[in-house]
């Protein structure tokens, strides 16, 4: 063997000597700045999918728990959007388990823990919602029904309002001519049209005008008819503001400048002691409530946050308004528009007339005027049922033109006065002495309208003026005092209805003048 073969054979044996790497630690042992920043952006690299793969499980959970919740207490399906934005959400999941299973864990762990932390998040939200059946039910109203339509009177639970065994039927001076022919004004610009057509068009079902206590007009559309059940929404409040009235005059409440903590002392010592029925009436601040459009991006995904849905869809409303804080504003500052009020003014109507107040309706109204059809009127729950004093009466739009016929006629029905001629011209005249700004509905009174007790009021150009009882999606019943004209509009969107209703008021005006 020579020499060169024995060197070759001994270099073998030696350990070989690699370059260095500057990515490696350094000579004393303490990993080099380029290694810890390498690291820090691979732990930073792997946190962001496992973070994002973790919001998503929970918003799937959270978004799965609310369908079910539906499912279970409703036997409903959740409404479309639900289920979108459930795929949606899935979707981005997948993408991110993809991710986090591909370069940051084992599958297997990845699959155990997202496993236990949707059972977790589903066993704490049945615990909750076995603890909270009033708020469970409500968020599966929420994700049930969604946004309020025509058709809730079939959702909500009710209490029939019967009508008398004797009906009145107004006298009909039917004046198709008078209707043939429609001008108006849209964006500005004049337009002319027959007033059916235009009806259809703006999704109406009903709309009758009433002139001298005739009627001259009365058509029904998009698929509805004369013995179609109409939902009041918001007409409602003005009749709760009538139902007050009839309890004042017989002397169940005392005055409207009682304090609302004289009937309801539970509520006393919350700041809420100088609050009258009065303010509740004029929908004067002092309990808080905040508008829709006042909330923020991120609180309007979250029912709860939403006064506007605890008053329409809570299943307890009692329980809802008594706990609800005083407004920022001082009592009787402002005008708020706030469907927390005529709750209280029911709960009031309950204690002191020692009946529900869908009897009181039935007893002093709808037996009284005879109404053509029996009513109802909703409920927030099935067990210790209230009614929804901020919206739920559901009648036929012939009677509900009755009640703006009781109105103009200064609270005298054949004869007999239901209700007294001093409360329907304090509830619904202006009242020069009222300064309150707008807090919401600031476009009202920018045009120059009022608010009295929960009826809507605006002046005309002739020195009258008319006042509504106005409801979501352009439910109204309309009168016109100097004109003895009474029109009732009900629909499935608001479709411009109190342009159209003052066309028609004018047409009517016109006509009378020739």
């Amino acid at each position: 063997m020579t020499d060169t073969d024995t060197r070759a054979r001994r270099s073998s044996r030696l350990p070989m000597r690699r370059a260095a790497d500057p990515l490696q630690a350094s000579p004393s042992g303490a990993p080099t700045p380029r290694r810890r920043l390498r690291l820090a952006l691979r732990i930073a690299l792997g946190a962001i999918p496992c973070l994002l793969l973790m919001l998503f499980v929970v918003l799937a959970t959270a978004v799965t728990f609310w369908i079910s919740l539906a499912a279970v207490l409703l036997r409903s399906a959740p409404q479309g959007k639900a289920i979108t934005g459930l795929v949606v959400v899935l979707g981005l999941g997948a993408v991110m388990y993809w991710l986090v299973a591909s370069y940051v864990a084992p599958k297997r762990v990845v699959r155990r823990v997202l496993g236990l932390t949707a059972a977790v998040l589903f066993t704490a939200g049945a615990v909750w919602a076995a603890k909270s059946h009033d708020s469970a039910l409500f968020l599966a109203r929420d994700m049930a029904w969604g946004e309020s339509d025509v058709l809730d009177y079939k959702k909500f639970p009710s209490r029939p309002v019967n009508n008398g065994s004797v009906a009145f039927h107004f006298d009909e001076r039917s004046s198709p001519q008078l209707f043939q022919r429609i001008e108006y004004s849209v964006d500005g610009r004049a337009r002319t049209a027959g007033l059916d057509g235009l009806l259809r068009s703006t999704k109406t079902t009903s709309f009758i005008v009433v002139k001298d206590g005739e009627i001259v007009y009365e058509r029904y559309f998009n698929g509805y008819r004369r013995d179609s059940i109409a939902t009041s929404f918001s007409v409602a409040k003005s009749v709760t503001s009538l139902l007050v009235g009839i309890a004042i005059d017989e002397g169940a409440i005392g005055s409207v400048d009682d304090s609302i903590v004289d009937y309801l002392p539970e509520m006393r010592g919350r700041g809420l002691d100088a609050l009258t029925i009065k303010d509740l009436l004029l929908m004067s601040t002092g309990i808080r409530f905040v508008q829709d459009e006042d909330l923020g991006d991120l609180e309007e995904l979250w029912p709860f946050t939403s006064d506007v849905a605890l008053a329409y869809s809570y299943p307890n409303l009692r329980r809802l308004v008594l706990h609800r804080p005083p407004s920022d504003e001082p009592v009787g500052a402002a005008f708020n528009y706030n469907p927390y009020h005529p709750i209280l003014l029911g709960m009031i109507l309950q204690r002191t007339t020692h009946r529900p107040v869908s009897r009181y309706l039935e007893e002093k109204v709808w037996r009284p005027l005879g109404m053509e059809y029996p009513a109802s009127w909703s409920l927030d729950n099935d067990t210790d049922a209230f009614e929804k004093m901020e919206s739920g009466i559901n009648a036929r739009a012939i009677d509900f033109a009755k009640l703006g016929q009781l109105y103009l006629n200064g609270g005298n029905w054949n004869g007999k006065q239901v209700i007294s001629r001093r409360w329907v011209r304090e509830s619904t005249a202006p009242d020069a002495s009222d300064h309150r700004p707008f807090l919401s509905y600031r476009d009202w009174q920018a045009a120059g309208g009022y608010y009295r007790y929960m009826w809507w009021g605006m002046p005309t150009p002739d020195g009258g003026y008319y006042y509504t009882a106005r409801g979501h999606l352009g439910q109204r019943i309309t009168v016109f005092p100097k004109d003895r004209l009474v029109i009732v509009r009900f629909g499935l969107a608001d479709g411009g209805v109190d342009d159209v209703i003052e066309t028609v008021a004018e047409k009517v005006r016109k006509e009378g003048r020739s």
